[in-house]
Parts: C-alpha cells; sequence; structure tokens
C-alpha cells in the first residue's frame, strides 16, 4: 500500500514539475538592429544630409544612432558620426566640416546591447568652393557654382533687360505670346511672386541675344551643357545631381534627386507654344542657343520621375528658363 501511496505521489509531484517548466518561455538573446542608409542629398562644400531606416531592433532598446563617414570604405562609429535620438523608424542627419571637392563614403548606424550594425554604404562628393557672387543689370544677385571646369549660375536668370539697359518686352496674353518671333519674357502664371523661388521664362529669341546675362556670361550653347553632362557621369544621371532633393518644388517621387552638383534645379514648369503655363513641379526646363532648325532649338530639361538631363528640341515660341554660364 505505502509503494501505492509513493507512486502516485512521485506522478503527481512530475506533472507539477513538467507543468511548470511548460509554461516557462525560452527568452532568446538580442540581435543586432536591422537598417538600411538614406541616399545623401543637399551636398554643398562643406555639408550634406543622410540618415538612415532601422526596420527592427533586434529585441533590444536602440541605445544610439546616427550616420558614420570617412574618405576610405565602411566608416564606423570611430570615424566622424552623428549621434540622433534613440529609437525605431526614419531619422535624418546633418553632416558638417567636409572638404570641398572630395569623396565621402557614410553608412547609418544603430547600437543595442547586441552591438552595433550598420546599413550599406553611400557614396557622395562634394561641391567645389561655391564662386563670388554675380549680379544682373536690374541689381538681381546670384550665387554661382564651379563644376569641374565651368562656372554657372546657381539660379535662373530673373533680369526683365538686356545688360544695355534695353527692356525686353513683358508678354502676358497668350495669343500674343504664341505669336512672338521676336524676344519676350513672363513669370509663371503671369505671378511676379514666382520670380525669386524660379527666375522668369523666356522664349528662344531672348535667351538667343548675346547681351541677356551679366557681361562675362552667356546663355549656353548646346555644347555647354553636353560638356555639363558628361562632368557629371552623363545625361543619364547628370539630372539628378542637378535637382533640388525633397518635395518642396518638385512633385514625388523627384527620381535621383542628390543636387550633389549644387545646381539646384527647379520644377518651375514651362510656358507652351500656345502660351498655356504648364508642368509646374514636373519639369525645369532650360534653353541653349543652338538652333535645331529656323523653327526649332536645343534646350535641357529635369524632370522628377527620372534622374535624365534630357536633350530636346523645342519651339522657339516656348518660355523655358535661362542659366548662363561664365564666358
Amino acid at each position: 500500500m505505502e509503494n501505492k501511496y509513493w507512486i502516485n505521489a512521485m506522478v503527481i509531484l512530475g506533472v507539477f514539475i513538467f507543468g511548470i517548466a511548460g509554461c516557462t518561455r525560452r527568452v532568446d538573446p538580442p540581435a543586432m538592429p536591422s537598417l538600411t542608409t538614406t541616399i545623401v542629398g543637399s551636398i554643398t562644400s562643406s555639408s550634406a544630409t543622410s540618415g538612415g531606416n532601422i526596420t527592427t531592433n533586434g529585441g533590444a532598446a536602440i541605445t544610439f544612432c546616427g550616420v558614420c563617414w570617412s574618405t576610405s570604405h565602411n566608416p564606423t562609429t570611430s570615424d566622424s558620426r552623428t549621434s540622433e535620438t534613440p529609437g525605431t523608424g526614419v531619422f535624418t542627419s546633418y553632416i558638417m566640416g567636409l572638404k570641398a571637392n572630395s569623396s565621402y563614403y557614410v553608412r547609418a548606424y544603430a547600437t543595442n546591447s547586441a552591438g552595433t550594425a550598420y546599413g550599406n554604404e553611400v557614396f557622395f562628393k562634394t561641391t567645389d568652393l561655391t564662386t563670388a557672387d554675380i549680379t544682373d543689370i536690374e541689381g538681381n544677385v546670384y550665387r554661382t557654382i564651379k563644376i569641374e571646369n565651368q562656372v554657372w549660375m546657381g539660379g535662373s536668370l530673373k533680369t526683365t533687360k538686356f545688360n544695355d539697359g534695353t527692356s525686353i518686352p513683358l508678354v502676358t496674353d497668350n495669343n500674343a505670346w504664341a505669336k512672338l518671333n521676336t524676344p519676350g519674357y513672363c513669370w509663371y502664371d503671369n505671378d511676379e511672386n514666382n520670380k525669386n523661388t524660379y527666375g522668369a521664362l523666356y522664349n528662344w529669341y531672348a535667351a538667343s541675344y548675346s547681351n541677356i546675362c551679366p557681361n562675362g556670361w552667356h546663355v549656353p550653347s548646346d555644347q555647354d551643357w553636353t560638356i555639363l553632362a558628361t562632368s557629371l557621369g552623363g545625361e543619364a544621371i547628370a539630372g539628378g545631381k542637378m535637382k533640388e532633393t525633397g518635395f518642396l518644388h518638385w512633385l514625388s517621387p523627384n527620381t535621383g534627386a542628390t543636387n550633389s552638383s549644387g545646381f539646384n534645379g527647379l520644377g518651375g514648369g514651362n510656358r507652351n507654344m500656345s502660351g498655356v503655363y504648364y508642368n509646374m513641379a514636373i519639369t525645369g526646363d532650360y534653353w541653349s542657343t543652338t538652333e535645331y532648325n529656323a523653327s526649332e532649338a536645343w534646350d535641357r530639361f529635369l524632370y522628377a520621375r527620372d534622374q535624365l538631363l534630357s536633350r530636346e528640341h523645342y519651339a522657339k515660341t516656348i518660355g523655358f528658363f535661362i542659366r548662363c554660364v561664365k564666358n
């Protein structure tokens, strides 16, 4: 009898112990975080922006995050770095103290109790030092940028006069614009509030005048634009390096925009051959002085949905922007 009770007691005890063990949950040790590095944008001669996206924290709180950068591959937190508010999700970092015309590599990082993980490596190059500002005949001031061996205006022309003081006709009526075969200019939507942001739209007859740019500068030829595109890696990717980042002046997705050249191209639209304003935030269109035929001329344009610097020929009556280049 005693053996029977002893056996029953052992069975009950075993069930109890097994039950406790079965209710105990095994806790895995934390893993490294997972994250990606944000494309570098707003690049100048001494600064840029990047950041990251921490998709998982690895099962432990993020204690440090930011970006690190170096002139060598695979930068770590032992190199230059930023420090952002810990947590998961997207963060932005401002990279400062860079050298002009220099190549850098950047990676996002995130640290938890398991260690420090890094995102993908992103390459970028700072711009050359900004040259002296220039002023047109009306006193409009333009910053200038050096891209390889060319010096360009960093914004579009705003003048309403040729540099000899002669006025360029302001044409607001659509029908009158469509019939022009002499110089004319306008502001997008006939709204002068667009002047400071986008500059003026000019027909080719104005753009082809040798004295529309400040003294010592000229409207680029088709060849000038080709040189610029080549210096930025070719037409297939140059547009992205010339577009302002973000969506303040471009529609999403603003594909490939890094503005690494400092050109700061905006989606200012155009005025078509019927006099209608068109494509605001979708394209940024710029004249060349080079004719295609008697009624058309070559231009370049930037587009929100790709990173091309496209080369096209359009009617001389269309209103495009002008970026002057130094002689």
